[in-house]
């Protein structure tokens, strides 16, 4: 029996468009730019050859148009994983669920999204500057732990020594790491770019360490992520949103990856808010990796 999914799940507003983003199926491209800050969406769409229409509805901002003669979009998700649950459904159900019938197409559509964000390094010697690929993703944000078959796009023993090693505390949520697509990572990644494991965390102050006016739980965390191994790896930088995308991506069977730019250095406590030529060099060069 053919399963309909219900309005109350999945929202589609009177114009037809998907609830959260006001995107119509007709506009979804399949090679997708993703950034968090709503005013970097005109950056990454001065690049394109042609801007076709642009809708915002909250902090979701989208631009669609073509580069080198093929469709692109620039959509910006907001802060945090939260967003991103939103983003990422979305956009799936723009690709594979018919809005008519509420019914799953039968042929997948395969998105390929790439994330360009801002991050902080916790390694000394990750230079401020640095492109970094989230080649494995570690979500301490729990979003992926509320989908039947995470395990099955986890890396289960990651996940397990890096609670032994962090004496993780149990009321957070249970982390979960995912790889990047690795295509993507091919394509995108070249020897200008430092391939990393990437933490996505809940928050922006306390869950990344950062102590203002509150005193943390466990203020050592971030020198036992320092110091962390798996399989000659270790842990690179801080942000908020590649888990997720990288996780529901691959559960949905899409490609998805993420690369940030280093803005701040946590253990060398050093800085600098002045990153836009960065954050531009990295998206003309992503644009020209994703498109040829």
């Amino acid at each position: 029996m053919t399963k309909i999914i219900e309005p109350s799940e999945l929202i589609i507003n009177p114009d037809g468009s998907v609830f959260h983003l006001h995107l119509l199926p007709q506009q979804l491209a399949d090679k997708i730019i993703l950034v968090g800050d709503p005013g970097r969406v005109d950056l990454v769409a001065s690049f394109f050859d042609t801007r076709d229409w642009s809708v915002q509805s909250r902090e979701f901002k989208t631009v669609g148009g073509t580069l080198r003669g093929t469709p692109v979009m620039c959509l910006s998700h907001g802060i945090g994983p939260d967003n991103i649950d939103i983003v990422i459904t979305e956009l799936d159900a723009l690709a594979n669920v018919d809005f008519a019938t509420r019914t799953v197409k039968p042929q997948h559509r395969t998105l390929e999204m790439v994330r360009i964000g801002t991050s902080g390094a916790l390694q000394p010697d990750i230079l401020v500057g640095t492109p970094v690929i989230a080649e494995k993703a570690i979500g301490f944000d729990g979003v992926l732990n509320y989908y039947a078959g995470r395990n099955s796009v986890s890396d289960l023993g990651y996940e397990s020594a890096l609670c032994a090693h962090t004496n993780w505390n149990p009321l957070w949520a249970k982390p979960y790491v995912v790889d990047a697509h690795s295509d993507l990572v091919e394509r995108i990644g070249r020897d200008d770019m430092l391939r990393g494991n990437t933490i996505s965390a809940v928050g922006f102050y306390g869950p990344q360490g950062r102590e203002v006016r509150l005193p943390l739980a466990n203020p050592d965390l971030n020198n036992r992520i320092e110091s962390f191994r798996y399989n000659g790896c270790r842990i690179t930088n801080y942000e908020m949103e590649s888990a997720p995308l990288q996780g529901l991506s691959a559960l949905m069977g899409h490609k998805a990856m993420t690369v940030c730019s280093i803005i701040a250095n946590r253990m060398n406590h050093n800085s600098t808010p002045n990153y836009r030529t960065a954050i531009t060099d990295l998206i003309t060069t992503v644009l020209d990796r994703l498109v040829p």
